[in-house]
């Protein structure tokens, strides 16, 4: 890849990295069907539902299909991600409220020591993860560009067709590329920038909120990837390099 004439500025980065992110997913969807979609690979799953079927206490959405979301916690992969928070001057009930969880809690984390076991995290479908993302950047569209009133969780209007679901899921990242182009350098450094009521993004400065929302898209849409290629593999028949 040649770098003659690239940019190297934060911004220009950020849209770079974006841009190679949503490309490689693009393709790597290609030909996504509403059986693949929707394919639990194991028992317990989270997915999309009807809302009279949601296998879980907290799933949300607007119309019929609603997306899997438990119990809050916080997750032994983010327990360093709560140190950082304490270290950086937020206090503990802060903390509690941003990840939706009791001051003990975050306590047991603050004072957990060695490394984390590992989480014991549900499983989740292609339409569950193309769902997450869909939700975080209707959302975090909405509270740094758009009105910043609008609840989130009544944003995104789960639907079991696969190629409804890609079609509404490239125009919302689209509208997010669009806007985040048009961001200043002194919009940047802004903390607060984002008003995302998920999260933390009311006190980092906006740079951060966009490398993470970068991160979020790369490693949902590498897992999707991944079931995509033992879907695949699932339907071979042994000695068949064609699919059942």
């Amino acid at each position: 890849m040649g770098t003659e004439g690239a940019r190297t500025d934060r911004l220009s980065m950020v849209l770079d990295q974006f841009d190679h992110a949503r490309e490689m997913a693009q393709v790597r969807l290609t030909g996504l069907s509403d059986e693949e979609y929707l394919w639990e690979p194991v028992p317990g799953c989270w997915s999309i539902r009807r809302r009279g079927e949601a296998a879980t206490s907290r799933a949300f959405g607007p119309g019929e299909w609603v997306l899997d979301l438990g119990a809050p916690d916080i997750p032994a992969g983010e327990y360093a991600e709560v140190a950082r928070q304490a270290a950086g001057g937020m206090s503990v009930a802060k903390i509690a409220d941003d990840w939706s969880v009791s001051v003990e809690r975050v306590e047991q984390v603050l004072a957990h020591t060695g490394t984390p076991e590992p989480d014991e995290t549900p499983v989740t479908t292609i339409a569950w993860r193309l769902g997450h993302l869909h939700f975080c950047f209707a959302g975090g569209w909405e509270w740094a560009f758009g009105e910043r009133r609008q609840e989130p969780k009544l944003l995104v209007d789960f639907t079991p067709s696969a190629a409804l679901a890609l079609e509404r899921f490239w125009a919302v990242t689209d509208r997010w590329r669009e806007s985040v182009a048009a961001v200043t350098e002194e919009q940047l450094d802004t903390v607060g920038f984002s008003q995302y009521p998920y999260g933390s993004d009311p006190d980092e400065p906006f740079i951060s909120v966009l490398l993470g929302a970068n991160l979020e898209l790369i490693h949902h849409m590498a897992e999707i990837a991944l079931l995509r290629d033992l879907w695949r593999a699932g339907r071979i028949k042994p000695g068949s390099a064609a699919l059942a």
